[in-house]
C-alpha cells in the first residue's frame, strides 16, 4: 500500500529553491538577501514574494557567518513604564520596510545583556534610558554600532549617537504651565535611586525655572522608587506636609499616576487642592479617572529615529549624530487653571 504524500513540506526551504520558484539564478536571492546594491524593485519584489510563499528564513548564524544578521538588540530598563511600548512601536515602524528584526532585553544594567547581544552576532543595539558611565559605553560603541534613547552626555568626541527629548525644556514648560494656571507651590516628584541623566536634566529645569520665575524658595523636590508603594508614601508625605505643595510635578506619567491615586485616596480634589503633571503623555493621560496634564516627547518618534540612526551606522557612518524632540505641554483637567 502506498503511503499518502504529505501535504506540507518536510525539512528547510534552500536559497535554491527560492531561486526556481521565482524563476532566477542563485545569485539574484543572494543579492536580494544581502540587500546589494543595484537591485531592482521588480527582481527584489519577485524574489521576496517566493520567500514568502514558501515560507524561507534564512539562517541567522550562516547570515552573521557573511557579515550580518540582521538583527537587532533593543534594551530596556524595565517594561513598567508604558512610554516604552511607544518607543518600541516607533523601532517597528521603521524596520517595517527593511530586513531587520529586534530581539528585546530587559535589565536596569546593560552589560550582560550587551554582551549577550554581541555573542549572538546581533548587527546593533538600541539602550534606553542608560545609566552606565560614558566610559563603558564608550568602549561598547567601540565593538558594535550603539545607539542611546534618552542619554545626555558631555563626552566629546562621542562615538555613538544619542535620540533625546530636551528634557530640561520640558520641566521648564512644566512649572510655566502651573504659573499660568496659578499654582505657585509647586513640587516635583523625582527618582530615588541614582537618576539617570534624563532624571537629571528634568530636575534640573525644574528648578532653574522656579528659580528664574522668583520661587526659588518653593523648590521642593521629594523623591521615590519605581515600585508603587514607594510613591504613594512620597506623594502621601508630600500632602500631609505643613507646607503642602499646590501642585506636584510628576518625572513620568507612571509615577503621576500613582500620585492621583493618592490625592483621590485623601478626599483632595485634582486640581483645586493640588494640580497633578506626569510626563510622557502615554496613552493612559486621556482615561477619563486620570485626564492627566503630561508632556509629550513623542517616544514613537524617538525610536523611529534611533533605528534609522543605528541602521545608518551599521551601514558605515562613522561620525555621530545626535537627534533632539522638541517636547510639548498637553493640557488636561488634572492642572486647569485655578478659579
Amino acid at each position: 500500500m502506498n503511503e499518502p504524500k504529505s501535504s506540507k513540506r518536510q525539512g528547510r526551504v534552500t536559497i535554491r529553491e527560492v531561486a526556481e520558484d521565482a524563476g532566477v539564478s542563485v545569485a539574484a536571492v543572494s543579492k536580494v538577501l544581502r540587500d546589494a546594491y543595484g537591485v531592482s524593485d521588480t527582481l527584489r519584489d519577485k524574489v521576496r514574494a517566493s520567500m514568502g510563499k514558501l515560507n524561507y528564513r534564512p539562517l541567522a548564524s550562516a547570515r552573521g557567518l557573511r557579515g550580518r544578521t540582521y538583527t537587532l538588540g533593543l534594551i530596556f530598563p524595565d517594561l513598567r513604564n508604558p512610554f516604552f511600548g511607544d518607543v518600541f512601536a516607533g523601532v517597528n515602524t521603521a524596520l517595517e520596510r527593511t530586513q531587520y528584526q529586534v530581539m528585546q532585553g530587559i535589565g536596569t544594567t546593560i552589560g550582560a545583556l550587551a554582551e549577550a547581544m554581541i555573542d549572538r552576532q546581533m548587527d546593533g543595539i538600541l539602550l534606553v534610558g542608560p545609566n552606565e558611565a560614558p566610559a563603558y559605553l564608550s568602549e561598547l560603541a567601540l565593538r558594535k554600532p550603539i545607539v542611546a534613547i534618552g542619554h545626555h552626555d558631555d563626552l566629546t568626541p562621542m562615538p555613538f549617537d544619542t535620540v533625546n527629548n530636551d528634557d530640561q525644556l520640558g520641566a521648564r514648560l512644566v512649572v510655566r504651565h502651573l504659573i499660568a494656571n496659578g499654582h505657585r507651590k509647586i513640587a516635583m516628584l523625582s527618582l530615588l535611586q541614582e537618576p539617570s541623566t534624563v532624571v537629571r536634566q528634568r530636575e534640573l529645569g525644574y528648578r532653574l525655572e522656579m528659580m528664574d520665575q522668583g520661587l526659588g524658595a518653593n523648590i521642593n523636590v521629594g523623591r521615590a522608587t519605581q515600585v508603587a508603594r514607594d510613591v504613594q508614601l512620597s506623594v502621601k508625605r508630600m500632602l500631609e506636609s505643613a507646607d503642602r505643595p499646590d501642585a506636584i510635578f510628576c518625572w513620568t506619567d507612571l509615577m503621576a499616576f500613582e500620585a492621583i491615586s493618592v490625592v483621590t485616596e485623601m478626599g483632595l480634589s485634582i486640581p483645586d487642592d493640588v494640580a497633578i503633571v506626569g510626563y510622557d503623555n502615554t496613552m493612559y493621560c486621556d482615561f477619563a479617572q486620570n485626564r492627566l496634564t503630561s508632556v509629550d516627547q513623542s517616544g514613537e518618534l524617538l525610536g523611529l529615529q534611533a533605528a534609522r540612526l543605528l541602521i545608518e551606522r551599521i551601514e558605515g557612518r562613522t561620525e555621530a549624530e545626535h537627534f533632539v524632540v522638541t517636547p510639548r505641554i498637553v493640557a488636561r483637567a488634572s492642572s486647569r487653571k485655578r478659579g
